[in-house]
């Protein structure tokens, strides 16, 4: 079992992640080995990060000449050619004592699933504007994302690939219409900055109020599918 140990912030105690193979203790994460197993093409290997903020992030190992990096389980679930997907929680593992262990039965979950009922409980969830490209004239314009509603007209406009000025949802404009000037368009709502340029306290990367059951996308499916209970 590799490790590096110091005065870093531990997410994990020395019991829970002594039986788990290939742990690293970094600065601001947890590093372990973790897997998913195809019946055709057998087991892709890669390392799980874990991070306090409940992120959770997979460098996938599988070829030599594999270079994807940061996947989400889900997405990581996917490029192993998991026949059955849609439920990473279980099908991706990680080796406790030479075992294949499914996330959802280790403790490394512990930081999505408080991430996950935080946000269910109501606590406020900040997302900052976001801008479209027009397909026609390239303008971007931009979309405030305070409520349900309005995220749903980002999103629907996002998956549109023939986007265009005149689908603007909020009043009626044309391509001959100016963008808006490069200094206004960094502030963006931030709460903790007007000029942020996107961090934790903006940046959602899903939640009740921007992914929706009705839609058929699969960053939706993802979502819903992922946050159902264990």
């Amino acid at each position: 079992m590799e490790r590096e140990c110091g005065s870093k912030k531990t997410l994990f105690s020395e019991e829970e992640l002594q039986e788990i193979s290939g742990v690293i203790v970094g600065d601001d994460y947890v590093e372990v080995m973790c897997g998913c197993t195809s019946h055709r093409y057998g087991d892709a290997i890669a390392r799980l990060r874990v991070f306090s903020d409940g992120d959770l992030q997979i460098t996938c190992q599988c070829t030599p000449a594999c270079h994807e990096d940061k996947l989400s389980p889900a997405a990581f679930e996917k490029h192993s050619e998991r026949e059955t997907s849609r439920n990473w929680r279980n099908n991706v593992w990680v080796f406790i004592e030479g075992d294949k262990v499914p996330l959802s039965k280790t403790v490394l979950l512990r930081y999505y699933n408080q991430t996950l009922k935080n946000n269910s409980n109501g606590s406020k969830v900040t997302h900052r504007d976001e801008f479209v490209g027009c397909s026609k004239c390239g303008k971007e314009r931009r979309f405030r994302l305070r409520s349900r509603g309005e995220c749903r007209k980002h999103h629907d406009a996002l998956a549109e690939p023939n986007w265009k000025c005149c689908d603007y949802p909020y009043h009626k404009i044309t391509c001959d219409e100016e963008e808006e000037r490069v200094s206004r368009k960094v502030y963006k709502g931030c709460t903790r900055s007007p000029s942020c340029k996107g961090c934790t306290c903006c940046v959602c990367f899903g939640c009740n109020l921007c992914r929706f059951a009705d839609c058929n996308c699969q960053t939706c499916l993802d979502f819903i599918t992922n946050t159902k209970p264990i």
